[in-house]
């Protein structure tokens, strides 16, 4: 059976994502990175649910500590305010310096021990907050990298299946593919009951609100 890793954040997108692997046929490797970030008990719960639910064949849990080490984001420098006032234009703060770049190096390095032929990440780009690493000219960029520095039997894509889906379109897909909504987690800030005010927690409301659906998460 052809092989895909899944980076698994545990937010909607990602769980998404990996849903439209399986539901394309491949068998799933999923992957899942703790770095540090404000909700990373929430977010490692939610992706040990998420991966049972779709019986992923393996399943890595990989520890970057080096993150909050080098900072600059308010997902991984707590000295830093993750921002509630609302989305604004620009790279915002909650942005983790290269934090894709990194993932997709060390996903490719996993795929290619297991001879997979996919690596499905759920970036998103119209509909999101403004992230670079986000964005599909630069995921682009990095398969053709990584096709480069890998075996020459190695041939990667990587897939982007919601790079220019709305919120909205997301929430519908994802019930309509019985995505386990309540088992994901989208808050920057807390881990017991979402804010509601933060950006992730704004674009994933907007998108339930737009879709007609309540979602079944605890907010504040």
């Amino acid at each position: 059976m052809k092989k895909a890793v899944t980076i698994i954040s545990g937010g909607m997108d990602s769980a998404l994502s990996a849903k439209i692997a399986k539901e394309e046929g491949y068998e799933l490797i999923a992957l899942h990175f703790n770095y540090g970030q404000r909700t990373q008990q929430k977010e490692l719960e939610s992706f040990r649910k998420i991966t049972q639910q779709l019986a992923c064949v393996d399943a890595y849990e990989i520890d970057l500590d080096f993150f909050k080490q080098i900072g600059a984001s308010a997902l991984t420098d707590n000295s830093l305010e993750v921002p509630t006032g609302g989305i604004e234009a620009g790279v915002p703060i909650t942005y983790v310096p290269f934090r894709n770049g990194i993932f997709i190096s060390i996903a490719t390095a996993i795929a290619e021990k297991h001879g997979a032929e996919a690596l499905f990440i759920g970036v998103v780009e119209e509909d999101s907050s403004g992230y670079p690493d986000c964005r599909e000219s630069y995921i682009g960029a990095m398969e053709k990298a990584i096709n480069l520095g890998t075996k020459e039997e190695t041939r990667l894509t990587i897939r982007m299946p919601l790079v220019h889906l709305k919120k909205e379109q997301i929430v519908q897909k994802a019930i309509a593919l019985n995505v386990p909504l309540q088992d994901t987690w989208s808050c920057y800030k807390n881990e017991d009951r979402a804010c509601g005010v933060c950006d992730s927690c704004r674009l994933r409301l907007k998108g339930f609100s737009e879709a007609g659906v309540i979602d079944p998460i605890e907010y504040v």
